[in-house]
């Protein structure tokens, strides 16, 4: 029998080929085989969950309760802020506004941190304006700081500013608070310290505690920063809400501490206007590039008539209007404060901000979860549990209460607490 042969280029056409098509059959197999695992969360999804704020909010407005969880400030916005940003919506100031923010509002914040904190910062190169404090944070942290840093915060700490870290792959490194009155364990604090720290977090006046910080602990955490070398994110946003006679100090006043500084505010707390997220980042221009490319790239920029607004209120309110702010908010600690002790717990006077922590043993609960779900059945009144601002199970015997609120929902509040002691 004969056998017929084929040209060897034929044969080497063939044999090619049948190679390509086996080839591309065990990429779409293996394709098959891992398109489950493609299709999933990120690694760090799990560890960011609602925060436990969001969630007791949604439980309040369930069952129709008084949301003294969530740090709305429901109180009065004031009256030019409104107007110069419904004006400026009238005016057609409704599109994206230069990267770093108005003009207007950038001199105005200038004069304030200049003629309040003793900042000196240039509103041309060294002052952003953010979508609120939190987008001040997360577009300074994507800029100045990478996967695998270490950066240390003080606890009971304010759980976006965890959150921040760990989506971007950061190790947040909580160095706890002595308990009585808040006090820094410096000891603590400096072994905290390791090669690969690039940061300190700074909240003053704190939330959820009300710790304000005292010039001697600020200048002995500016040592140390200067000492290593590292930078200080100072978040502020409570500045104005300082109750029996406490003082508010910047740390980037201090000497040496301006090119280290990356200084974080806003008007969402003192203008009361939490939903307009504008807030403000002051820093060294060295620094100020890449952070307001990363806000540009993550926000675009804070709602223009909005900032307008903001603008007007820095402007036009009198003194007067922010040591009103400070002497209404200390009443309405004081009557949130005695309505707790009078429902059998034992609230953390704050010096500043507006929040109180409080030991709510007496809660019937095996953790502060349950017991904050069972403060809102029995009482209709949602506080946070503790645990959303510690580490390692602390904070299962506490829940955060907000007093930002208007007089009659805060009496209400205060009312209901007060009927619930055994």
């Amino acid at each position: 029998m004969k056998v017929q042969r084929l040209p060897a280029r034929k044969v080497s056409s063939r044999y090619f080929t049948a190679r390509r098509m086996a080839r591309r059959l065990c990429s779409k197999m293996k394709a098959m085989q891992f398109t489950t695992e493609k299709l999933r969360p990120s690694q760090i999804s799990p560890h960011i969950v609602q925060s436990e704020i969001r969630a007791m909010t949604v439980e309040c407005d369930r069952v129709g309760g008084v949301n003294l969880a969530q740090g709305v400030c429901d109180t009065g916005v004031p009256s030019p802020v409104i107007e110069a940003a419904i004006q400026a919506i009238h005016d057609g100031r409704n599109i994206y506004t230069r990267l770093d923010g108005i003009a207007p509002l950038r001199e105005a914040i200038a004069r304030k941190l200049e003629r309040y904190n003793k900042i000196l910062a240039s509103p041309d190169d060294e002052i952003l304006v953010t979508s609120g404090a939190t987008g001040a944070l997360y577009a300074a942290c994507l800029a100045l700081l990478d996967p695998g840093d270490e950066v240390v915060l003080f606890e009971p700490f304010y759980g976006y500013h965890v959150n921040t870290l760990l989506s971007l792959r950061i190790k947040p490194v909580p160095v706890p608070l002595l308990t009585h009155h808040w006090e820094i364990d410096f000891e603590r604090l400096h072994a905290a310290i390791t090669p690969r720290t690039r940061a300190l977090i700074l909240n003053s006046p704190s939330n959820p505690c009300g710790k304000v910080f005292t010039q001697g602990e600020l200048q002995q955490i500016a040592e140390l920063v200067l000492e290593h070398n590292l930078f200080l994110f100072t978040d502020e946003i409570y500045e104005y809400f300082l109750f029996d006679g406490t003082q508010h100090l910047s740390p980037a006043s201090l000497p040496g501490m301006a090119g280290h500084t990356i200084t974080i505010s806003g008007l969402s707390k003192t203008f009361s206007m939490t939903g307009w997220r504008i807030g403000y980042l002051a820093a060294d221009k060295r620094w100020m590039g890449p952070i307001a490319y990363f806000h540009d790239l993550t926000y675009v920029c804070a709602p223009s008539p909005f900032q307008y607004g903001a603008a007007a209120g820095l402007m036009e309110l009198p003194d007067s209007f922010y040591q009103d702010l400070s002497a209404e908010y200390q009443k309405k600690r004081d009557m949130l404060c005695a309505a707790l002790s009078h429902a059998g717990f034992s609230p953390s006077i704050p010096q500043g901000a507006y929040y109180v922590l409080a030991d709510v043993s007496p809660v019937p609960g095996r953790t502060a979860r349950e017991k904050a779900r069972n403060l809102l059945a029995s009482t209709s009144v949602a506080a946070v549990a503790g645990t959303a601002f510690f580490s390692q199970g602390r904070g299962e015997e506490l829940l955060r209460f907000c007093f930002a609120k208007k007089d009659e929902d805060l009496q209400r509040a205060c009312d209901l607490l007060r009927q619930s002691r055994p």
